[in-house]
């Protein structure tokens, strides 16, 4: 069904005519529950991130980019197609037993799907959670070359285990391993072998979620600037870890110094200048294993974290380079999210893109070529911890929760450009916004099988 599908589309949407001998390689960096304000570039004061505040200077910041959803495996989904969670087809982190989560269908069409189509080789190493080992949707069914990581989202919730996947394979691991090390590596290894290029690199690592466990190392400096916190002990999924608060910046410099180790890398092999890289993150901090975001203000100036569709839950630190292609030290505050990168790959790749998408290429802000389109809105549905929806137009957004029992629910109405902080609900003294962006909501909820709103059981 998917070639069928491709096929479908390439003959309905010309392409864009790009030499192929200067296709650009794509490296994609997705970090796991890290903060709008946990990078130092983006205002973190706790510790520093010297490597990623090195690619926000030879590149460009995206201050109002969101993450497709504020947890995993949707936000993910709407990544790989390009659709928003109104539209697409896995909107929330649906468990399959005994591993894996729901999958996306077998028709749907990825962002690794056109790219392959297009010549890229294509590797995904990290935690994918979309679809469990077999299913339509594993990553080699998904357009993918190669993968190494974890399957399951529930199996990543660990660093220390005692498998992972390779392609369609289940290798054991020693449990003493630092995984992110190893798929980390397997990635260099797969920009090592096709830096002939054009390659995909996808990279949806697990730092800095769930279990606060990070090498002793790495640990040990920070156990002695935050030693109040030694009495502390963090546990999930099993874990259990002494000072956790010392953990998150260990984890965070960790991710850190790999994105300079790969920079470097992209450097030594002389293809700097024809790589894209995009880092970013999933949705906002969590709570989990015994951080706390509050002590790092790891959600900055905003309101909410990971499940909130409020701000801190779903606007992401974002930073694109390529040298010679995208401007040096710049910011922009272009209202874009998760479902715009297959579009903008595909236009930067000199591929076709298809219709139907919620997504729009982000290509003319990031080159300073060609005019931009904009959005005309940006939309979220949530349908855990009661059910909530949220719309942003221009600076209006408007938050509803409790939509699972009430899809009626009135919403609360906040200018971000005024109060980014969403302190302020303006739903009583401006209510024809309200009522516009209410008529979004509706427009952009498409009903989907076990996904929609109006039932109190969820």
């Amino acid at each position: 069904m998917r070639l069928l599908a491709l096929a479908l589309l390439f003959c309905s949407f010309a392409s864009i005519n790009v030499a192929a001998d200067r296709l650009p390689n794509i490296v994609f960096v997705l970090a796991d529950d890290l903060g709008y304000g946990d990078l130092s570039c983006f205002g973190q004061q706790r510790f520093t991130t010297p490597r990623l505040d090195e690619l926000a200077a030879r590149g460009m910041k995206l201050t109002q980019h969101y993450a497709g959803s504020t947890v995993c495996a949707p936000s993910r989904c709407a990544l790989m197609t390009g659709l928003h969670t109104g539209h697409c087809a896995v909107r929330g982190n649906r468990e399959r037993q005994p591993e894996g989560q729901e999958p996306m269908p077998g028709d749907a069409v990825t962002m690794a799907d056109l790219l392959k189509r297009a010549g890229y080789a294509t590797g995904a190493f990290g935690k994918w959670g979309l679809g469990y080992p077999g299913s339509e949707s594993d990553p080699l069914r998904s357009g993918f070359d190669e993968f190494f990581g974890y399957n399951c989202q529930r199996h990543a919730h660990r660093y220390y285990t005692d498998y992972l996947w390779d392609g369609d394979r289940r290798i054991d691991i020693e449990s003493d391993v630092y995984t992110h090390d190893l798929i980390f590596d397997r990635a260099l290894d797969f920009i090592r072998d096709h830096q002939d290029g054009p390659f995909f690199c996808f990279l949806p690592v697990t730092l800095p979620h769930a279990a606060m466990e990070a090498p002793e190392e790495d640990r040990a400096p920070f156990r002695q600037e935050f030693a109040q916190f030694e009495n502390n002990v963090g546990k999930y999924a099993g874990a259990e870890v002494v000072n956790p608060i010392a953990s998150f910046p260990a984890m965070v410099r960790r991710l850190d110094g790999d994105v300079g180790r790969l920079v470097d890398l992209l450097g030594e092999l002389g293809i700097d200048d024809n790589t894209i890289v995009v880092f970013t993150s999933d949705n906002g901090p969590h709570r989990e294993g015994g951080h706390d975001p509050e002590f790092f203000d790891s959600n900055g100036p905003l309101r909410g974290h990971k499940r909130d569709l409020y701000e801190g839950g779903v606007r992401a630190p974002t930073i694109v380079s390529w040298p010679g292609h995208v401007a040096a030290g710049v910011e922009s505050d272009i209202l874009s999210a998760g479902w715009d990168w297959l579009p903008t790959f595909c236009e930067l790749a000199g591929d076709t893109t298809p219709g139907g998408l919620d997504g729009v290429s982000l290509a003319p802000t990031l080159t300073g070529a060609g005019e931009q389109q904009q959005h005309a809105y940006l939309y979220w549905e949530f349908h855990e911890q009661g059910g909530k929806q949220a719309v942003r137009r221009g600076p209006w957004k408007a938050v509803r929760l409790g939509a699972n029992k009430n899809p009626h629910a009135a919403p609360e109405l906040y200018n971000l450009d005024n109060d980014p902080g969403e302190t302020t609900n303006l739903a009583e003294s401006e209510p024809a916004i309200l009522a516009e962006l209410v008529q979004l909501m509706a427009e952009a909820h498409r009903p989907a099988p076990s996904y929609g709103f109006g039932t109190a059981k969820r």
